[in-house]
């Protein structure tokens, strides 16, 4: 009984202890919560202010007004947790507030005022200024953080002079990052080339090298935007600077062997060699390699051709062996339906020349491919010698009772891709509404896609390719059978 009695006045401490922790605990969650609540009131105005401000970017166009609510803001942060006067820190939360609405109204000012500066600005940000020219960045951050002040300051003439300077500033950061971006692997390969001294043993491949690249840079130059070309120009550089290092390094470890030019020769007849003899033939090099070449060539193509013939002929077995598995009632109506879409198709083709348009099937769905529908360039408008042509596509709908339609802008690779985005979008949004005010057809079946310069169907690389990428294709989608 003894032993019970002391044990249990050893609890007692033991007890109030975690009891004392407890309360702790729970009297500092207490206060934290409470002084979330007292912050969450005292900085409500402030805070509003604040976010208005920042939805604005007043921090670019009006640094000096929001610095210094900032300035305020954070000194009421500080004197709050450490329970300074409540009235000092109203007043710097008032003073924080009046700064960050002062420069929100300057900022719509200033947004007009620079706004020139402001679209170079993002240009530039597109182009990944940041990862590809970031002293150049930061040097036209802080001439336009300057500018800003100048306006601030009330001196619209000076702020003028300086978003000017701001402005060159980050168009030539924005070429800078352009240029390094496309061009940088391939003026690192000749750096490399230079340095290996491969002038001394492949000149030719060298220059060629050189003057790739420095064509892509004028390209480059001349329309940043339009990367296309400049950057095919720049692989291929970057290809030609490395197949120089390569021919380098064989011809000096061709004169360390002192190697004749029989064993050039005959090294180079090796690898045509061990291709004639995997196509069962036999290569002869005694008019040299061309002849032997294009005997491989011939024997390729011919086995591509039988390859594309096989692959048709399994297809068509394919066809007959599911027709053969169906009933013969679903063959007979798979029949009837296949003869009334072709009566279709042809009645939709011989509306339409072969300059204004092809038909095509695509599964069970009907293309219109409108060759014949031109915009002017850089627009979207539908003029008045196309009325003609579109009618002839709502009289395809009539072939297809309660059918979906899907109108697809595409365009060349000339010119940007956010620029190529947006005109094809535009375009098809075009003539989808010239077929909705033209046709009893309602808005929820007829949609209006833009797919920019992502399908081609044709090489970009020549006038009559990049012509018949710039299109639009009305694609019918059948309501059933």
């Amino acid at each position: 009984m003894n032993w019970l009695f002391s044990n249990r006045v050893g609890l007692f401490p033991m007890l109030a202890a975690v009891l004392f922790m407890l309360g702790s605990v729970v009297l500092v969650t207490s206060t934290s919560v409470a002084q979330q609540d007292i912050k969450k009131s005292l900085f409500k105005n402030a805070d509003e202010a604040l976010q208005l401000a920042q939805e604005k970017q007043a921090e670019l166009y009006a640094p000096k007004a929001f610095l210094e609510g900032m300035k305020r803001y954070k000194e009421a942060e500080v004197d709050l947790r450490k329970g300074k006067n409540l009235d000092d820190i109203r007043k710097k939360l008032k003073e924080a507030e009046v700064h960050f609405k002062k420069a929100a109204e300057a900022t719509e000012v200033a947004a007009v005022f620079f706004a020139a500066v402001a679209a170079a600005r993002n240009d530039a940000l597109r182009a990944e200024v940041t990862n590809y020219a970031t002293e150049s960045w930061n040097k036209a951050e802080r001439k336009f953080e300057e500018a800003a002040r100048t306006l601030e300051g009330g001196d619209a003439k000076g702020a003028k002079s300086k978003g000017g300077e701001v402005e060159t500033m980050y168009r030539m950061a924005e070429l800078e990052a352009v240029k390094t971006h496309y061009i940088q692997g391939a003026w690192s390969s000749l750096q490399r080339a230079e340095d290996m001294d491969v002038q001394d043993h492949a000149p030719k491949t060298l220059e060629k090298a050189r003057h790739l690249v420095q064509k892509a840079e004028g390209l480059l130059t001349k329309n940043r935007y339009d990367t296309d070309q400049a950057r095919q120009l720049a692989q291929q550089a970057e290809y030609e600077a490395v197949h120089a290092i390569y021919l380098s390094e064989t011809i000096k470890r061709l004169k360390a062997n002192d190697n004749s030019f029989e064993d050039v020769l005959l090294a180079g007849e090796g690898p045509l060699h061990k291709i004639a003899a995997m196509l069962d033939m036999t290569a002869q090099f005694h008019q040299g390699l061309d002849i032997p070449a294009q005997q491989i060539a011939e024997v390729i193509e011919k086995l591509q051709d039988e390859n594309i013939k096989c692959a048709q002929a399994r297809g068509e077995m394919e066809q007959r062996l599911l027709k053969l598995g169906s009933k013969e009632e679903e063959l007979r109506e798979e029949v009837q339906w296949q003869r009334i879409r072709r009566e279709k198709m042809d009645r939709i083709s011989a509306s339409f020349s072969r300059a204004e348009g092809n038909i095509l099937l695509d599964g069970e769905n009907v293309i219109i491919r409108l060759y014949g529908l031109s915009f002017p360039v850089g627009k979207s408008t539908i003029e008045p010698q196309y009325f003609s042509l579109l009618t002839k596509v709502q009289n395809a709908f009539a072939e297809f009772p309660d059918c979906r339609v899907i109108i697809e802008g595409h365009t060349d690779s000339q010119g940007s891709d956010v620029a190529n985005q947006r005109l094809a979008s535009e375009r098809a949004e075009a003539v989808k509404q010239y077929i909705l005010a033209n046709t009893n057809i309602s808005s929820g079946r007829i949609e209006a896609i833009g797919y920019g310069e992502s399908r081609p169907i044709a090489s970009n690389e020549t006038l009559e390719g990049r012509a018949k990428n710039r299109r639009i294709d009305v694609v019918i989608q059948p309501a059933g059978k």
